[in-house]
């Protein structure tokens, strides 16, 4: 009798050591792998794996695909393949995380393309460099103990139908039931091959699903139908992390939304405005409701008083942030900035040509040479040896320590 009770202690505290090896939920906590409740502290890789054309000073070519066009176009389809190999490279690399992690932050998301993880093309890669690139970057925040959220930005078929998930104009998502199986598959996927990494909270399901200028009637209830199948599919391989759940209309209504999943955090993203309270007073009112965690996964974007009054509103409220985004080009609004290259205001001038077709291509192309020197030195400059830390934007999210 005595050997069968040591044996289920024994076997009953194994049980509870696995259990806090991942991050998990209770009540409105998400709990760190020693079953201590935390606050996420962290910020987004912004413009790395889905670039913005904003990022780069265009204004019509907005899109991943669309930045692919103008470059090949200006600088030809092997130069621009060369160029995006050099951009992943540079982009994020150890000396990143390693600084993020001295920041005192304890968490990043990674918005990511979801060709990434299929074999259909992306800015000329597949697969293969999609779980390379993430592989990569998760042994990186192994080794610096900075925690990462997995963000599907940009999902088959589009789920805002804009230009941040690279899509077609409408959110196709919702209305093509082949779209919603590609995407859970994708995801299983995933799931899959990152069950065991404790490094991973979890998945950030869809970003930022069914804009307001749709038939939100319509459109918002179909939303948690499509995040069941993608958290069906997930479950069949990884039952270990959390999955985010966000809300309609940019992240921000959770009005048809329920907890359907012992390991979910609600996810809101909130752009401008007045910093107090009241403006995500509905959210908190959900968390109180369900007793279930929230979370901000984006904001940013302005100016350094108005982060830090937010930021300092999220803290008192006990709700975890992650702010947009760590890097950008000649921008304060970001932890780092790099400087814009020799000949780059030509693509700029280019790009922002009203001409178009046989006209723009053979009367205003910019010198081919200057155009591929320019987006090289892109590349090369936005490696964190040649960025500048923004010390307000810093200490606008509560961080004193700069160097």
């Amino acid at each position: 009798m005595k050997k069968i009770l040591i044996f289920f202690l024994v076997a009953s505290f194994s049980g509870q050591i696995n259990a806090q090896r991942f991050f998990s939920t209770m009540g409105k906590d998400i709990i760190d792998p020693t079953g201590a409740p935390i606050i996420l502290k962290g910020i987004n890789l912004g413009n790395w794996l889905v670039p913005e054309g904003y990022m780069f000073k265009f204004k019509e070519a907005n899109s991943p695909r669309l930045i692919n066009d103008l470059f090949t176009e200006i600088s030809g389809s092997e130069f621009t393949k060369q160029f995006w190999a050099n951009f992943l490279g540079n982009y994020i690399t150890q000396k990143d995380i390693s600084f993020i992690k001295s920041l005192g932050m304890n968490s990043i998301r990674v918005p990511f393309h979801y060709k990434l993880f299929t074999d259909e093309d992306y800015l000329g890669y597949d697969r293969s460099v999609g779980f390379g690139l993430m592989d990569s970057l998760l042994h990186w925040c192994r080794k610096e103990k900075l925690y990462v959220i997995l963000d599907m930005h940009c999902a088959p078929c589009g789920q805002t139908g804009q230009n941040i998930d690279d899509s077609h104009g409408y959110p196709w998502l919702f209305e093509d039931d082949a779209c919603v199986t590609k995407t859970a598959r994708i995801w299983r996927d995933i799931a899959r091959h990152y069950k065991n990494d404790p490094v991973v909270i979890g998945y950030d399901l869809l970003n930022e699903p069914i804009p307001p200028f749709y038939d939100t009637a319509r459109l918002n209830p179909r939303l948690e139908p499509v995040y069941k199948a993608i958290v069906s599919a997930i479950r069949e391989v990884d039952n270990n992390h959390i999955v985010f759940i966000g809300g309609s209309q940019w992240n921000t209504n959770f009005k048809h939304l329920t907890p359907f999943d012992p390991k979910s955090v609600f996810t809101f993203h909130r752009y401008g405005g007045d910093t107090t309270v009241s403006v995500i007073q509905d959210i908190i009112d959900f968390r109180n409701k369900y007793n279930v965690p929230i979370w901000l996964g984006e904001s940013g974007e302005n100016t350094d008083e108005w982060i830090n009054s937010f930021r300092k509103m999220l803290d008192a409220n006990n709700i975890g942030w992650c702010f947009w985004p760590y890097k950008k080009m000649e921008d304060t609004r970001c932890i780092v900035s790099f400087p814009k290259p020799a000949f780059y205001d030509e693509i700029i001038n280019y790009e922002n040509e009203p001409y178009t077709g046989f006209e723009k291509m053979f009367l205003k192309l910019p010198p081919k040479e200057n155009a591929r020197n320019a987006m090289m030195e892109y590349a090369k400059s936005s490696n964190f040896m040649s960025c500048s830390p923004n010390k307000g934007y810093i200490r606008a999210l509560g961080i004193n320590k700069v160097y």
